[in-house]
């Protein structure tokens, strides 16, 4: 199977199942839940990081690369997965988090005692450039006693690596491979284009630092390097490196194969259609246009350059979808089949981010006290501090949070949602009438069934390329799919009402080929409807 029939299914394993009553999900659940997945009809899962880990990022704060976290279990639970998962046919895929570590870690802390070798595996500086963190503040921080300072671009606890250095180019090469020994055959390389830091670190105040370490020319030469030395050695090996803030030319450089260097990329362009003057912490509506227009520029351009993009609505770093996009309180139903068409249907990977498939939503929390997350709380502080009350405060928060898709997967609608016997570690969100148990045979996840299996056994699908189509309707996101003598055009309502459209020239008679309702009237789509329309 080629990579373009693939589907991948992410899973966020404190949040999926939990299998010994701590409120905390594990591996073991991972593999008691295959069979679902296998049914689903998916190829890979990504598990987000399960190792060793202060928590102070969500295990993105790594103490110990090459471990287990007993929180999750261990390695006879990891081997009975991998071993579980090749029965049905499933593959895994690790995240690899290779720009920092937590400050927990052996390096960090054999640095600070005052070890020379390890105190260049980071980047220390006399005098802090005026860049900003990820997560609010200064992206330096004192280095104990020492008058330097360290970079994180993220939490304070997360100090970045420094990959000029060759022995820490080494020592992350060894981890990749520890991995594939263990039997994994996919890598999810988190902000993987920012690993590439100039010599010399220079400010950049009007965008607080970020075009000084994104996306630089020796970031390809490190992704190649790390290609040759771990991945690239393994035939069916699949990577999705995650890029944060990067632009098109860049991303058919990171996925074209000939350059060996990633199988396809992550970019966020889309999911910021809804930040108001480019911040995330405000409450706008998403700008339709906008989106479309980004859909557009990357489908096409990525398939000129010969690139390939990894398409997603969810994560474990975004609100739900549905909540953004759709009328969720009205089309819940039919605006999740829309999404999951707009994006299964397109060319490049699908990513399922878990409950998607079932439609799951936002949790509806009551108070800032049932987030979790540092960078919402961060962010209400920050919101109390410009003057909002705590009320709008946390309206803002409630819509914006990563917590909002780190709820609990709702399995049933039993006491926490069938996750967990204990006290869950995040609080389950209010709709749990939305669950597998209640909806694995329903509307959505059928929908999401036949997208895969059509994914597979189309090449239309899978290998045709991409041009925008009715790029002046003001609701309706529309593309062309072309594979040998095929067309394929598929239309989008993102509206919460009907809209009539053009049919373009050469589809006058085409076949219905896929419909999220029961019916379509030519030239007109219902609220939300999806049709796909196959012209021979």
């Amino acid at each position: 199977m080629t990579l373009s029939e693939k589907v991948i299914y992410q899973i966020y394993p404190k949040s999926f199942l939990d299998t010994t009553g701590n409120g905390i999900g594990d591996l073991r659940g991972v593999t008691e839940k295959l069979p679902y997945l296998a049914e689903l009809g998916i190829d890979m899962i990504w598990l987000n990081p399960f190792y060793p880990s202060p928590q102070k990022d969500n295990g993105y704060d790594i103490s110990d690369y090459m471990n287990i976290d007993p929180v999750f279990g261990d390695f006879e639970d990891f081997d009975q997965m991998i071993a579980r998962g090749k029965e049905l046919g499933i593959e895994f895929m690790l995240d690899m988090v290779l720009n920092h570590v937590s400050t927990e870690h052996e390096w960090f802390k054999k640095a600070l005692a005052g070890d020379k070798y390890y105190q260049d595996f980071f980047i220390l500086r006399d005098q802090p450039t005026d860049w900003r963190s990820k997560f609010g503040g200064s992206a330096w921080a004192p280095f104990g006693d020492t008058g330097k300072y360290y970079l994180h671009l993220y939490d304070v606890t997360q100090a970045d690596l420094n990959w000029r250095n060759k022995n820490v180019r080494q020592e992350l090469f060894k981890v990749v491979n520890f991995w594939r020994s263990k039997g994994i055959s996919g890598f999810r390389f988190d902000v993987i284009n920012v690993i590439g830091k100039d010599k010399i670190l220079k400010n950049n105040p009007e965008f607080e630092g970020k075009f000084e370490y994104t996306d630089k020319p020796i970031t390809h030469e490190y992704l190649q390097m790390l290609n040759r030395e771990t991945f690239g050695q393994d035939e069916n090996a699949i990577t999705v490196g995650e890029m944060s803030s990067t632009t098109i030319e860049n991303s058919i450089l990171y996925t074209q194969p000939e350059r060996k260097e990633l199988s396809m990329v992550f970019n966020f362009h889309h999911l910021k259609t809804d930040y108001k003057d480019g911040n995330k912490w405000t409450k706008a509506p998403f700008d339709f246009q906008k989106l479309k227009h980004l859909f557009h520029e990357w489908g096409e351009k990525m398939g000129q350059g010969g690139g390939w993009n990894a398409n997603f609505w969810n994560n474990h770093d975004q609100p739900r979808a549905l909540n953004r996009f759709v009328d969720v309180k009205n089309f819940r139903v039919k605006g999740a089949t829309m999404l999951a068409a707009s994006i299964h249907l397109s060319r490049g990977t699908p990513f399922i981010y878990m409950g998607e498939e079932i439609g799951m939503i936002d949790p509806d929390y009551d108070s800032i006290a049932d987030y979790k997350d540092v960078e919402a709380r961060n962010a209400y502080e920050m919101l109390i501090k410009q003057g909002k009350s705590e009320e709008e405060a946390f309206d803002i928060v409630s819509i914006k949070s990563r917590d909002n898709s780190r709820t609990p997967m709702q399995w049933d609608n039993s006491t926490n949602a069938g996750f967990t016997r204990g006290e869950p570690w995040l609080k389950v969100g209010k709709h749990t009438d939305i669950n597998v148990k209640k909806d694995k045979d329903g509307e959505i996840y059928k929908f999401y069934k036949k997208m895969i299996d059509l994914r597979k056994s189309e090449k239309i699908i899978s290998e045709g390329s991409y041009k925008p189509a009715l790029e002046d309707a003001e609701h309706i996101y529309a593309f062309v799919r072309e594979y040998g003598e095929q067309r394929l055009l598929v239309l989008n309502n993102f509206a919460n009402h009907s809209v009539n459209f053009k049919i373009p020239q050469g589809f006058e008679k085409a076949e219905v080929f896929v419909n999220n309702y029961g019916s379509y009237e030519s030239e007109t789509l219902a609220p939300y409807q999806s049709v796909a329309l196959l012209a021979k």
